[in-house]
């Protein structure tokens, strides 16, 4: 059983699909969730979490203070767990929050290609044996849709190597967790204005 950490939805449980996902561990995202807790990095921002899965992610940062959450998972079963999981952590918000939540059915490449949304922190959890090309296509999509400043998480298995992080991101830092490593990389390009 998963549940939200902390915040407004703190301990709710979350549906997790039954295979085809590799749901981050709690010690990980409890490590994930501080290191962005010290950089005050959720409260009211827009963040993208991709290759979601139950979309616990995103959705702990949603009970952290986030102002908008999306959700991109490819798998139909997964994208449904992600929707009843979205449902209720807004259930859980207190009234008058203006928090919006959205899962899309995609497969992350083609949700990158046709968005037009900014984003301030970005999840990226894909399965381990995604090749690294295509997550640097991933990346090289991502960079001009992150706002100045932003902040990229990426969860890796610890044999794979650095990724090729192109224009537009640079490494701030590497954290190894046993089988597991999270790369955080911050966003280089100024917007458009």
């Amino acid at each position: 059983m998963m549940r939200i950490i902390t915040g407004f939805a703190g301990s709710l449980s979350l549906a997790v699909p039954k295979s085809g996902t590799r749901p981050t561990s709690d010690r990980v995202r409890e490590a994930i969730f501080s290191a962005l807790d010290s950089r005050d990095a959720l409260h009211g921002m827009r963040v993208l979490d991709l290759y979601a899965g139950s979309g616990a992610l995103g959705l702990e940062a949603a009970s952290r203070g986030a102002r908008v959450v999306t959700l991109v998972e490819n798998s139909y079963g997964a994208a449904a767990m992600c929707r009843r999981n979205a449902e209720a952590v807004q259930r859980s918000a207190p009234k008058g929050t203006d928090l919006k939540i959205a899962v899309s059915a995609q497969a992350v490449q083609s949700f990158l290609a046709a968005t037009k949304e900014g984003f301030d922190v970005v999840f990226i959890d894909p399965p381990y044996d995604l090749s690294e090309i295509e997550l640097g296509h991933n990346l090289s999509a991502l960079a001009p849709l992150l706002a100045t400043d932003a902040l990229v998480v990426l969860e890796r298995s610890s044999r794979s190597p650095e990724p090729k992080w192109g224009p537009g991101l640079a490494l701030d830092r590497r954290k190894d967790y046993g089988d597991t490593t999270v790369w955080y990389a911050d966003s280089t390009l100024q917007p458009a204005p």
